[in-house]
């Protein structure tokens, strides 16, 4: 695993609260398919994504980096779960079990994924559950996996290839301990390598100095705390969920003409529902409460079936303190193209890229400690990730929208998942169930914002003039009538 990956995995080791899965909800039409239908489906796809027979293995004493190993004793029937909602099957209830899924870990003696079959929603609708490990996928990466598992017409996919697993004995922990040493023992000539490339660059290789060295301000900066509110604490084990939903349609009108980016809407939006949290629970909302993570991905064309997390990121504060929509919305773009222009991504990028090249145990041994450092510098984390714009299908049925759900650590009481598929923006708002109870607010408050950046930039436009009935004359138009002047009488003497 990349130091990235690994770090996912120690977060969890280090805070026993913590579940570093993220998930989606793919709600489609009727009628579910049945247990061993699906198995059969899932089963044919397992050649396609590698992970899924693999599990993660961690080194003793972080020597080396966690690695991906066959599991050979792999059974299906323990990844694919099933489960009927009560009555209605309305969102309330979809929530209410998405909340307890994501509360529980992933067992790391297995590969570290989860797929619940949820029966029994409303209007004959059936819903699957994709529950991933971070350190196996990113948000990218982790919408590819939809069509791999998905196809793209009702008809299903051709030419799926045979499955000739044979998997590999599982190494000891001896095994293991060796391996990592001998890569300890490597690391110095790796580097030397790493170093002979770049001066073989120079040009190229001062540059990407430059580059990174001028996003570092924003970074340190970023080590400031935000401002006290109740959005940041101690969080238990428990999770909350809630959906809000907007057409893609209204979000790309805002974007257009206002001239901001589609992320710029969203963030907006999003910054507008904190702002009445906030108010509602009666804190000060000023410019420095709200500092959120937005992931950002740095892959290049082509690698997103590589599943491994390549992200960077952003930590913009959300303009809180601003009533006006108008103004928050071209607060957070002024703000977010300040970061960006900063190369702020550029140098989180080349730090992750860094530490691949670096000893693994300093790495670990510094993401445990800071695991156990008071975080207050960021609030909350915001994740955009584009989805399909076509339909996609499972076993013929139609997928009829798709919900994120983004996990939430350190301090971090909410977060924020925007997922697009087709023509929709879906927000998956994930809550402490302690800390945060109002996280169905909280989504109706994004709604409500989107709704009013429509107003604000896309007014309605005037209603079209009534027809005159077919056979009826324009009436004429009459001149004014003449008033005629009142003769003054003499005055009496």
């Amino acid at each position: 695993m990349s130091p990235l990956d690994a770090a996912f995995l120690t977060l969890e080791d280090e805070q026993p609260e913590v579940s570093m899965a993220i998930s989606s909800v793919a709600v489609l039409e009727g009628p579910a398919p049945g247990h061993e239908e699906f198995l059969e489906a899932i089963r044919a796809r397992l050649p396609l994504v590698e992970r899924y027979r693999q599990k993660a293995r961690q080194v003793p004493f972080d020597l080396g980096p966690p690695v991906w190993v066959d599991d050979p004793a792999f059974d299906l029937g323990y990844h694919v779960r099933r489960v009927a909602l009560p009555p209605p099957g309305g969102d309330a209830q979809l929530s209410e079990l998405m909340g307890d899924i994501m509360s529980q870990r992933l067992d790391r003696a297995h590969p570290l994924w989860e797929y619940w079959v949820i029966e029994g929603l409303a209007e004959g609708r059936w819903a699957l559950v994709s529950k991933v490990h971070h350190c196996m996928v990113d948000g990218v990466s982790g919408t590819h996996l939809y069509y791999v598992i998905f196809d793209e017409s009702p008809e299903g996919t051709p030419g799926l290839p045979p499955d000739e697993w044979n998997p590999d004995a599982e190494p000891s922990t001896l095994d293991l301990t060796t391996r990592a040493l001998r890569d300890l023992l490597r690391n110095p000539v790796e580097q030397a390598r790493m170093i002979g490339r770049a001066l073989a660059s120079p040009r190229a290789a001062a540059q990407r100095v430059m580059d990174a060295a001028r996003g570092l301000p924003p970074l340190i900066g970023a080590l400031w705390p935000a401002d006290a509110s109740s959005l940041t604490g101690p969080i238990s084990e428990h999770r909350r969920y809630a959906v809000a939903r907007a057409p893609l349609s209204d979000v790309k009108e805002i974007a257009h003409s206002a001239g901001v980016t589609f992320n710029d809407a969203v963030l907006s939006a999003i910054s507008g529902a904190y702002r009445s949290l906030l108010r509602e629970r009666g804190e000060d909302r000023h410019p420095h409460t709200v500092r959120s993570l937005v992931p950002v991905s740095v892959r290049a064309p082509g690698e997103e079936g590589v599943y491994e997390n390549r992200i960077s990121l952003l930590l913009p504060y959300l303009p809180v303190h601003l009533a006006d929509p108008a103004e928050r919305l071209r607060a957070v773009h002024a703000h977010l193209a300040e970061l960006k222009a900063g190369g702020e991504a550029r140098t989180g990028e080349a730090l992750t890229t860094l530490a691949a090249h670096e000893l693994f145990p300093p790495v670990s041994w510094g993401t445990r400690l800071a695991a156990h450092l008071p975080q207050r510098q960021i609030v909350t984390v915001t994740t955009n990730v584009p989805g399909p714009r076509r339909p996609l299908y499972l076993l013929g049925r139609r997928t009829l929208e798709i919900l994120p759900y983004v996990p939430i650590a350190t301090r971090l009481r909410t977060g924020v998942s925007i997922f697009t598929y087709c023509d929709q923006v879906t927000f998956g708002v994930t809550g402490d169930y302690d800390s945060a109870p109002e996280v169905e607010g909280l989504a109706r408050a994004i709604e409500r914002e989107v709704e009013a950046l429509r107003l604000a930039f896309c007014p309605p436009p005037a209603p079209p003039k009534r027809p005159r009935p077919a056979g009826t004359r324009k009436p004429a138009r009459r001149a004014p009538a003449r008033t005629r002047t009142k003769r003054a009488e003499p005055h009496p003497a």
